[in-house]
């Protein structure tokens, strides 16, 4: 029993430099996700964190909580949050806006009280007697776990479980709007618009009388004036939108002009390939030329 116990208490070489690397790799990334100031950044550092902790996990023989990890927590809830994040666009400018007040001295207090549990959960471990995984995994590891949880855990259990269902009611409920008047049918939305003056027909190509139709170049009136409703608000909001105005047009109008004329140089010069072309054909030195010089004098 005393060999039994001594084994379980030596690190062998290898998990000392597994729980090393690893826990280094894992703390970098748990500072990353506090410290990058993007929240896709953050995300991914937290993510990667999971997956060290899902390593350590099946490392030390629950295997169970290890593929929970990585499947449920990393794959799903992180993943989905990371998908969120970058389809809203959450910038640093949106942190730095204060919404509920004082809830940074409550996030502060709340970090302070999580740090005086974790020390003294930390403290009141046992480290002197070590039974190994033996005699935890004796049944199993989903039963060592499921016994562990709903006996000696389970009022941890039950409130964690409370928790999380609250944070979604409450989501669903701030996401909730009731109705509180009749829908609009389609002919009192038009007969809306008509009163306000707002458009009636749809809203304009873009494109439309310009040289090109793409969707960030606005459409011109007969006059040559632009037309601000061809092109999207979103577009405009941006500044993406591509000028489309009478100097503009007279610069590419311009370059057109200057193109061609060196095309037409550089064809028609003396020495040039059409001249050369015309003088070998004549000739009848060109392949070809024999016969077009004969087609010539035919038709004279």
């Amino acid at each position: 029993m005393s060999t039994l116990a001594a084994a379980a208490s030596t690190t062998s070489t290898g998990e000392a430099v597994q729980f090393w690397v690893l826990g280094t790799v894992a703390v970098i990334g748990a500072l990353a996700t506090i410290l990058m100031k993007k929240a896709v950044h953050s995300a991914l550092s937290l993510a990667g964190t999971m997956i060290i902790l899902a390593v350590f996990y099946l490392a030390n023989g629950a295997y169970f909580l290890g593929v929970v990890q990585i499947v449920v927590y990393t794959g799903a809830i992180m993943m989905l949050f990371l998908f969120v994040v970058m389809l809203v666009g959450v910038t640093a400018a949106d942190s730095l806006t204060e919404t509920i007040k004082g809830q940074r001295w409550l996030a502060a207090g709340c970090g302070l009280g999580f740090g005086i549990l974790l020390i003294a959960g930390i403290g009141n471990a046992s480290l002197k007697n070590s039974e190994g995984l033996a005699k935890a995994n004796a049944g199993g590891n989903v039963e060592g776990l499921a016994e562990l949880i709903f006996t000696k855990y389970v009022f941890a259990f039950e409130i964690t479980g409370a928790l999380l269902i609250t944070a979604a009611v409450g989501a669903m409920v701030l996401t909730h709007r009731e109705r509180t008047e009749r829908a609009k049918t389609q002919r009192e939305r038009a007969l809306l618009r008509i009163r306000e003056g707002k458009q009636i027909t749809p809203l304009p190509a873009p494109g439309v009388y310009a040289r090109h139709n793409a969707v960030d170049i606005p459409g011109l009136l007969p006059d040559g004036s632009i037309s601000e409703k061809t092109v999207s608000a979103t577009l405009r909001g941006r500044g993406q939108i591509r000028d489309v105005s009478g100097a503009s047009l007279a610069e590419l109008a311009a370059l057109e002009q200057r193109s061609e004329e060196w095309l037409e140089r550089g064809g028609d010069a003396e020495g040039g390939p059409t001249a050369q072309r015309t003088s070998s054909a004549r000739n009848g030195t060109h392949p070809g030329g024999a016969g077009e010089a004969r087609a010539e004098e035919e038709v004279k």
